[in-house]
Order: structure tokens, then C-alpha cells, then sequence
């Protein structure tokens, strides 16, 4: 079912950035749906800086953001989405290079593309709905003043989504979200206020916002002879298994309304908010039951360590150790790469990866190269055994060329979890 969007903005210009990383973090945990984040001056040392801004956010949140900057050419918009950004938001005076928009969305498509205009704009008359189709574009942004039956009737001859960019001083969030054709509120409302309870607030009222919803009711689990429910917490990227502990009802409708673990205390016999102390807090990414209903697993966003020792994992302590091969793909992956790049910081003599980062870029490009025609090859005389051996041949020089480059396999998955 589709739903209303909470989109808080950040205006990044002559802000610090590691405050904005700081609150688009904040935001991310706390119940947003997405992001927008613009700068729009003209110079380019401001873009840059932008660009470079938009790379550190896009590792560290789990929702997607739409960025905003001062855009002349093909390569500006470009540099934008390659940031990780989910789409681009473009200036009304763009509308001055059609092509260049309609290129565009032709090459990323239209629902990355969105338009910045005013509400006297879209007022005027139906051509930017017109424009819209024409050119590509996928979602309008409306810099908006009033909730007037007209703008409301204007508003639903839109063929494309609509967001309102409000500050919510004096329109209230509910009317602005009853509009049929409006996807999303974009606001800077939210900067010191809980999103995950309005967002509630605005369910009750029957208008449909992404909240946490269980979908068995807590009598269904089989709970032990206290009345709790032991909970597995795992990292949700890596799975790595950080902690055991209980909930019981309480615990556990507070954790899905808050967004954050929730725990019972066996010992204080008293909830427990994980991180209330430390601020290692755990954000609520997916829960899970077990085919017996008496485990509950948590994939969670762990803050700091996990551990009142300081680790990251309470189970950090061996009991038998046997080898085994490691199939896990991403891990396997993870590991090579951490190889390399530790020959990269800590050179070891007689290292091939040292070769190749010793020798350079133009060695490396060059053993990508022969690995590519080695995969071509191996596939076109249909052997598997050593297209496989080419495959892992190919993968390992190009995890050299991304350590060379700044890249891992983060930036990758980021990139194609954004396509999925």
C-alpha cells in the first residue's frame, strides 16, 4: 500500500559538516522516509564541497535522499546521482535546458529526476504539467503557501507525484497529507521533534504513514515461565550476532512504536532502553519470530558496542575454535578486500597487490583488462571450471582498483540496493 512520506530537509549551505552527517544520521534512525538535502550556490567550490558532503551521508543512512544543488550541464546532474543520492532535485530555471532534463531522465529515469517550483508557478497555469511528461519529470516539488481549494483542485491535475516543502508554522501536516496527489511533506519541522511519534499521531487519523506494525499479536508467542521472550540482536548488514537478551509485552510494543530496542531487565526487573546510558542505542531494522514463536530475532543499527565490556559482540569469547572453509559470498568478498587494503597501508615485500599499487593506476586498469578477456574467453568455450577461475581472477584486480580509488564493497552494494 502506497504511503504518505515525512521528508525532512537540510539546506547544507554554510553548515558544518559533520553537524549535517550528524542530523541526517538522527534523522535516518528516527522514523524519516527519506531525505532532502540541498545547497544551491552557484560557486563552484560550494558544489564540490556539496558533492563530497552527499558521498559521506550516503554511507552513513539507511533511506534514501534527494540532493539539490546549482546544475549547468550533463556531468553536473551526473556527479549528483552518482553521489548514491536517489534522485536529483533540479531548479525551475532549468527548465531553460529542456534537453539537457530530458537527457537526463532518459539516462537515469524519471523518478530521479524532481523539479523544484513554486506554488504561484504550478498556480499560473497547467504547462508545468505539461513540461513534466514532456521532459521526464518524475516527482514535482512545491514550495507552498496556503492549502486553498484552488491550489488543491490545481494540484489534481498533476500527472506526476507531488511533495510540498512546508514548514509547518501554519499548515498542519494532516491537510497537507489528505491531498490525494501529494506523495510526501518536505519540512525542517522535525529537526528537534519525534518523527515516529507524529507519524503515529497521523495513523490514528487514518491517513496512511510508514509506522512499525507487528504483524502477530504479542498473546500469539510462547513465552517462558517469567512471561518473556528471549531476543537474538543482529548487526542487519554484517549478521554478526551481538547480544541475547528478554522482553516482555511492554518491552516489546515500545520497542516497535519508539523505533529502538527495548528490553526487561531479569535483574531490575524493569524495562530496559538499550544505549539510555551509553548511547549505544539499537535502531529497529527488522524483527523476526522463530518457526516456534518462543525466539524473536532483531536485525539492528548497533551505535558503539553492543557489550557493557566494550566490545562489539557480548560473544567474543572462544570455547572451540575447529577451521572451516568460509562460503558466506559478501564476507568471503569483504575479507580479500581487507587483505589488500591492509598490504596497502602495511606494504609486505615480494606482495603481488604491492606490485600492482607500486606499479600504478595504468598497471591496474591494464590487469583488469586481460582478466576481462580471460572471463570472454572461458565463456565463449563454454568451460565453467574456468570461467570461474577467470571470475575470481577478474574480481580480485578489481578490488585493487577499487581500493586505489577509495572504493569498497559497501559503495557497491549501496549502489545496487539503489537500482533494486
Amino acid at each position: 500500500m502506497p504511503y504518505k512520506k515525512i521528508i525532512p530537509l537540510i539546506n547544507t549551505e554554510g553548515e558544518i559538516s559533520t553537524n549535517v552527517i550528524s542530523l541526517a544520521k538522527k534523522y535516518s534512525d528516527s522514523g524519516a522516509d527519506e531525505l532532502l538535502i540541498y545547497n544551491f550556490s552557484k560557486d563552484d567550490n560550494s558544489k564540490e564541497e556539496f558533492i563530497k558532503l552527499a558521498k559521506k551521508i550516503a554511507r552513513v543512512v539507511d533511506i534514501p535522499f534527494i540532493a539539490g544543488c546549482h546544475t549547468d550541464n550533463f556531468d553536473d546532474i551526473k556527479k549528483v546521482i552518482y553521489t548514491g543520492a536517489s534522485g536529483i532535485m533540479l531548479s525551475y530555471s532549468l527548465l531553460n535546458k529542456p534537453d539537457l532534463i530530458k537527457y537526463a531522465s532518459e539516462r537515469f529515469g524519471k523518478n530521479k529526476i524532481y523539479l523544484e517550483a513554486q506554488q504561484s508557478a504550478v498556480m499560473e497555469s497547467d504547462e508545468i504539467f505539461e513540461q513534466c511528461i514532456k521532459l521526464g519529470i518524475g516527482t514535482l516539488i512545491i514550495n507552498h503557501t496556503d492549502t486553498s481549494e484552488a491550489f488543491k483542485t490545481q494540484l489534481a491535475k498533476s500527472p506526476s507525484p507531488v511533495i510540498i516543502c512546508d514548514s509547518l508554522q501554519k499548515n498542519d501536516i494532516r491537510s497537507l497529507l489528505d491531498i490525494p496527489n501529494v506523495a510526501g511533506i518536505t519540512t525542517d519541522f522535525f529537526r528537534d521533534k519525534d518523527i515516529l511519534k507524529a507519524k503515529h499521531a497521523l495513523k490514528d487519523e487514518n491517513i496512511a504513514v510508514n509506522v512499525f506494525e507487528s504483524k502477530l499479536p504479542f498473546s500469539e508467542f510462547k513465552l517462558n515461565e517469567d512471561g518473556l521472550i528471549p531476543v537474538i540482536a543482529q548487526d542487519y548488514k554484517t549478521g554478526e550476532v551481538l547480544m541475547l537478551a528478554y522482553m516482555n509485552e511492554e518491552a516489546y510494543n515500545r520497542t516497535i512504536t519508539e523505533g529502538r530496542m527495548t528490553y526487561y531487565s531479569r535483574s531490575r526487573k524493569c524495562l530496559w532502553l538499550k544505549g539510555e546510558t551509553s548511547g549505544h542505542f539499537q535502531y529497529v531494522k527488522a524483527l523476526y519470530i522463530d518457526c516456534d514463536r518462543d525466539t524473536l530475532l532483531a536485525k539492528v543499527r548497533q551505535t558503539g558496542p553492543a557489550c557493557h565490556t566494550g566490545n562489539k559482540s557480548c560473544f567474543y569469547t572462544d570455547l572451540l575454535d575447529n577451521e572451516y572453509k568460509e562460503y558466506e559470498p559478501y564476507r568471503i568478498l569483504q575479507n580479500v578486500y581487507n587483505v589488500i587494503m591492509d598490504r596497502r597501508q602495511n606494504p609486505k615485500e615480494g606482495s603481488y597487490t604491492n606490485y600492482l599499487f607500486d606499479k600504478g593506476i595504468d598497471k591496474i586498469l591494464k590487469k583488469c583488462g586481460e582478466e576481462a578477456a580471460e572471463i570472454i574467453i572461458a565463456a565463449k568455450n563454454q568451460n565453467t571450471d574456468e570461467l570461474r577461475y577467470e571470475i575470481a581472477d577478474f574480481l580480485y584486480h578489481l578490488m585493487v582498483l577499487m581500493a586505489e580509488n577509495g572504493l569498497d564493497w559497501e559503495d557497491i552494494a549501496s549502489e545496487l540496493a539503489d537500482r533494486k
